[in-house]
């Protein structure tokens, strides 16, 4: 039986009067286990479980645990505490049964909008931590005014010969990031990620920019046009959606405008494409990411809550 079908429309109203950008109650992919507890008034909350296992030698193996456990609460936007808790313990004792989720490099994983503010006491008391934010940013009209920006600096796009380039600066996204306890560096993600970036600037037109100061790249992002952001569409409401994946600048480089030279042509690009938003991972205990993503004028939208093992659910 699928939950999903009795709360949509009810539940999407919710989400809609929560956060515009917040994308309708959709069926989640699961595991077939029927997670489903009392809510408040007696109406029923569910949740579905997916289990995910990463490819080896995939890019993905680096933005989190090989093995991941997702809980996708499917009843409301904000559930109350009472019905977030038994949710927990009912995906608590359906983890339980599961072999392998108690090994070190597995993780239950749920994300929540950033909007659902009486949900973060009971995720914690239960060990989760709040440990990536997916933030957005609606696209503006053509011939919004750019931020001021070193002309020193030029931006230009990313070709297939500047691949070691790209796959350097990327590394260096992921080794920043791994100071947070998130991201991994793994044997295979260098050349995880070369072969990622190589695929990518083989195409007709790549999202990838490069910065440089006196011919010498300072800084890359990194970008995945709607084609190559279809897994996390679902994540909002509006259409289409672009996605910043890497996003590096070298340190004697930073706060002299070269990120904000960096994200204007990423935004130039995007609003000369129809993009209605774009969308971004960051690590929530980075002390750099959310400032100057918040000032490019990203905002939360989800909030990742993750803890490891899988099994440690209190």
């Amino acid at each position: 039986m699928n939950p999903e079908p009795r709360f949509s429309a009810q539940a999407g109203q919710r989400w809609l009067a929560e956060d515009p950008l917040l994308p309708a109650p959709a069926a989640a992919r699961g595991c077939g286990a029927e997670l489903i507890v009392p809510g408040p008034g007696g109406a029923p909350a569910a949740a579905t479980c997916e289990h995910w296992r990463g490819r080896p030698g995939s890019l993905e193996l680096a933005f989190g645990a090989a093995v991941r456990f997702q809980l996708t609460v499917q009843a409301a936007p904000e559930v109350s505490p009472d019905a977030l808790d038994r949710l927990l313990s009912a995906w608590r004792d359906h983890l339980a049964g599961v072999p392998g989720t108690g090994a070190a490099d597995t993780a239950a994983v749920i994300a929540r909008p950033s909007r659902a503010i009486s949900e973060p006491a009971t995720l914690l008391r239960r060990g989760f931590a709040c440990s990536t934010v997916l933030a957005a940013r609606r696209a503006r009209r053509p011939g919004s005014r750019a931020a001021a920006t070193d002309p020193g600096v030029q931006v230009r796009r990313a070709e297939l010969a500047d691949l070691g380039t790209v796959t350097r600066l990327g590394l260096q996204v992921i080794r920043f990031d791994a100071h947070f306890g998130t991201l991994v560096e793994r044997p295979d993600t260098a050349g995880a990620l070369r072969r990622d970036a190589a695929s990518a600037l083989a195409g007709s037109d790549p999202w990838i920019w490069l910065a440089e100061r006196d011919g010498i790249p300072v800084g890359l992002l990194y970008a995945h046009p709607p084609e190559r952001a279809r897994w996390v569409a679902p994540m909002v409401r509006l259409a289409p959606v672009a996605y910043v994946d890497l996003m590096y600048i070298q340190p004697e480089e930073r706060g002299r405008g070269t990120g904000h030279a960096l994200v204007g042509h990423l935004h130039q690009k995007a609003s000369a494409a129809g993009i209605a938003v774009m969308l971004l991972h960051y690590q929530l205990l980075n002390p750099l990411a959310g400032p100057f993503w918040s000032s490019q004028g990203y905002r939360p939208l989800w909030n990742i809550w993750e803890l490891r093992p899988a099994d440690t659910i209190r």
